[in-house]
């Protein structure tokens, strides 16, 4: 029998976990490649033959997605699965209007197809957009689990940009663990604040793999989502991180909808920022959606290091680079402390702009006049350094979860924000974990 030809459109994270779990090992179908976008550096290089299995023993290629359509039509392509996340629901309706023109199917494969089955109870935090407040919510949810005495293994959603075989279990428990596994900025964004905290981090390439480590030092695995995708293994909780700041994005992403549906508790985050009417949206959503839900409400407070730095001056802002970016939010905490320690200016960074930078703004134009902190590898790390160097203002603002000036050189006189979760009124956090 003549096998299903089939092309994983993906961004190097849920395009890998669905090979894995439903592709390596069936033999009815051949996977003539991965597509990518959203991440650079991806495209052009092969999924390695030591993760594709024995089918694959030359790996599978990595091509770009501007090239999907001769890859369907040069392979005679019988079915697209689309494997990324943090897009319109029109985003992916004219994908999937393009490869049924082109005379494929086009497949999102579900749940039932995708979650691992876990040993010890798994918390799954997730959201309906990037940029909505997970990484707090997660933040907190470890603090009041450890606050009970069960140890906590978080396992990230993947960012795997470097070399996907040695990437393919990673574990962190210290700074220089970081260092030592060449993380990227958006890698060390997520993780550094659990590390310290305390907990072991694990991430990687291989998800069935990883969970074989981690449910051996764990009470209880937090999956500590990325963009607004599903989680990878089974919830015993599931919890989902809606933005009224971006109201009517919870029912108009993919697939942060699926998250809103699927979600035992969802967080209204943002509350102090938001206004009553776009609250009020979100929360007539989420009952129309999913009205057994518990719903709590909450806010992400911001405290500045050094106010004084900001008042009266002329700031650059760097900002969360996904947030921005695919993200498309207009402003986080760094424009937030700009307004409350009256900034006298924002810099635009778009006439500095260096290296890899330039072509950051070309995709995304609506990003404006904040600068993304992009980081995924050491040149466009470089390429930050020398655009926050060039940028005429007087001081810079880092919104970012990390300290960046611990990776990139900033010479003017800088401040960091950080925001924690603050739950407003009744139920918490703690009130949902009861159910575990």
């Amino acid at each position: 029998m003549q096998k299903k030809k089939i092309v994983i459109m993906g961004a190097a994270g849920r395009d890998f976990h669905n090979f894995n779990v439903h592709y390596r090992h069936n033999d009815q179908v051949e996977v003539v490649a991965f597509t990518a976008t959203q991440i650079p550096n991806i495209h052009g290089r092969k999924y390695p033959a030591e993760l594709s299995g024995s089918l694959y023993p030359d790996g599978i290629a990595i091509k770009a997605e501007s090239d999907l359509e001769s890859i369907v039509r040069e392979n005679d392509v019988d079915e697209v699965v689309f494997s990324y996340s943090d897009v319109s629901h029109e985003y992916v309706m004219h994908k999937s209007s393009l490869v049924n023109a082109l005379g494929a199917s086009f497949t999102l494969l579900g749940p039932k197809h995708t979650l691992l089955k876990c040993n010890v109870p798994v918390v799954a935090v997730c959201a309906v957009r990037t940029g909505c407040g997970k990484s707090q919510t997660t933040r907190k949810i470890a603090e009041l689990l450890k606050a009970r005495g069960k140890k906590i293994v978080a396992i990230r959603h993947p960012m795997p940009y470097g070399d996907l075989v040695a990437q393919r279990v990673q574990r962190f428990e210290t700074i220089d663990d970081l260092k030592a596994q060449n993380c990227t900025i958006e890698e060390m964004e997520e993780y550094e604040p659990h590390l310290a905290s305390g907990s072991v981090v694990y991430a990687g390439v291989d998800y069935g793999a990883i969970l074989e480590q981690a449910e051996k030092e764990a009470d209880v695995i937090l999956w500590d989502g990325g963009n607004n995708d599903l989680p990878f293994y089974r919830p015993d909780l599931h919890i989902v991180v809606v933005d009224p700041l971006r109201a009517g994005h919870e029912v108009a992403y993919y697939p942060g909808e699926a998250n809103l549906r699927m979600a035992d508790t969802v967080v209204i985050n943002k509350e102090i920022e938001a206004r009553i009417e776009d609250i009020h949206t979100v929360r007539a959503n989420i009952k129309r959606v999913n009205p057994d839900a518990q719903v709590i409400d909450a806010a992400s407070t911001i405290q500045v290091q050094d106010p004084e730095i900001i008042r009266d001056k002329r700031v650059l802002i760097i900002e969360d680079g996904p947030t921005l970016t695919h993200g498309e939010m207009k402003f986080g905490a760094g424009v937030m402390a700009a307004e409350r320690y009256g900034a006298k200016e924002i810099v635009d960074p778009r006439p500095f702009l260096k290296g890899s930078l330039v072509d950051t703004f070309k995709t995304y134009p609506e990003i404006g006049r904040l600068l993304p902190a992009m980081g995924y590898g050491k040149q466009q790390i470089k390429d930050l350094e020398a655009t926050i160097k060039a940028t005429e203002c007087d001081a810079v603002i880092i919104g970012t979860p990390i300290d960046l000036r611990r990776i990139a050189k900033i010479s003017q006189p800088s401040t960091r924000v950080f925001y924690d979760l603050q739950e407003i009124g009744h139920p918490t956090l703690n009130d949902a974990l009861e159910s575990l």
